[in-house]
């Protein structure tokens, strides 16, 4: 059977789902708008059978282009969309009309609704200015940051101001009827490393967790943001107790999630591992799992999707995996997502008809906000 056969079979059987769930098959928002906690839920349910593929800043650019509209390197790959799409909220909490990769907030905003309109899935990182010291998010100057921007820092009250032009970012986010665009929201992510001002070495672990439950609070309660899945995503880790040291609880963490890039030998190895205690921690926690950036030496290892990241995840339960975006200016690296006749496209299209992998028109058909 071909897979679109298998997958017209799985179908059949999720669209036949009961409605009944166990009871800790919800969102951590008690007040998650309706198709927050369906997306919640469906992706709960699919990641057990089968892997989104994701792409960041997909709509955006691509190699030699930019603001095309309805392009997408993907796309001109393999003759499909992403099912997962990222985008990056740098520079919103400076007031600034466009990202710190150059990307207007408004077509942001514009594609995040196109992608809810086909039935896909939005992730938004944010890598926000340095609040004490002005510098980017890899200014690691000073300790004090994280205490900084809690409740009585000093930089307490700019910190709010930050948070304010998020929410009214994300209250934007609208579908034609009225209705929120639930999007997955990934803050302070790998704070197992110290390239950050919010990493290991940076703060504590007490003020970490004090920070992620801090905004949690703030946009929810302070400005009624019901229709944001929270995920909590590490850098590569070696251990369990790594992974989950600066956890800030279930109660505010949707989604479980790590970043792993292949920089070389072991990669797989720690692929496998890493993915093996966030899918095993997510299904005794009823979270989604996935691995939310990564990326690869495509342009020399050609046949890097079918021989290194297929069968390292392969026999996990993750709901996405994600790779870092495409840039058309010359940058610190190379494109992480195959073009049109890039050198690993051909081995692309054998990932993209692999069961395990999920694309934008298999999802599309899953209506995962209902």
């Amino acid at each position: 059977m071909n897979k679109k056969g298998w997958w017209l079979m799985l179908l059949i059987a999720i669209c036949g789902i009961q409605t009944v769930r166990a009871q800790g098959e919800t969102p951590t928002d008690a007040k998650a708008t309706p198709e927050t906690l369906s997306l919640y839920k469906n992706l709960l349910k699919l990641q057990h059978e089968g892997m989104m593929f994701g792409h960041q800043d997909d709509l955006a650019y691509g190699i030699g282009w930019v603001y095309e509209e309805g392009r997408s390197d993907v796309k001109d790959a393999c003759g499909d969309y992403p099912a997962v799409y990222g985008w990056e909220l740098g520079h919103l909490e400076l007031g600034d009309a466009y990202s710190l990769d150059s990307v207007h907030f408004d077509k942001i905003q514009g594609w995040i609704k196109t992608v809810y309109e086909r039935g896909g899935v939005n992730t938004i990182s944010w890598h926000l200015r340095n609040p004490l010291t002005g510098e980017t998010s890899w200014d690691t100057s000073s300790k004090e940051v994280v205490r900084s921007i809690l409740p009585g820092g000093e930089k307490h009250a700019l910190f709010l101001t930050y948070l304010d032009r998020l929410a009214d970012f994300l209250n934007q986010l609208k579908a034609e009827d009225g209705s929120f665009i639930p999007v997955l929201f990934r803050p302070f992510h790998e704070h197992t490393g110290s390239w950050f001002w919010w990493g290991k070495d940076l703060c504590t672990v007490d003020e970490y967790k004090a920070l992620w439950r801090f905004i949690v609070d703030y946009l929810q309660k302070e400005k009624s943001i019901h229709h944001v899945l929270y995920t909590y995503s590490t850098d590569r880790f070696e251990t369990e107790a790594e992974y989950f040291e600066r956890y800030p609880g279930d109660d505010v963490v949707d989604i479980l999630a790590f970043d792993l890039y292949d920089r070389g030998a072991g990669y797989s190895e720690a692929l496998k591992y890493c993915a093996s205690v966030v899918t095993a921690e997510a299904k005794k926690r009823s979270k989604i799992a996935a691995v939310s950036e990564t990326g690869g030496p495509i342009a020399q290892n050609t046949e890097w999707w079918t021989k290194t990241v297929l069968p390292s995840l392969r026999p996990y339960d993750l709901s996405y995996v994600l790779v870092w975006r495409n840039p058309w200016q010359p940058a610190s690296h190379g494109a992480f997502a195959p073009y049109k006749n890039s050198p690993d496209s051909e081995d692309f299209v054998r990932f993209y008809n692999d069961r395990k992998t999920l694309f934008q028109k298999e999802v599309s058909k899953l209506k995962l906000y209902e």
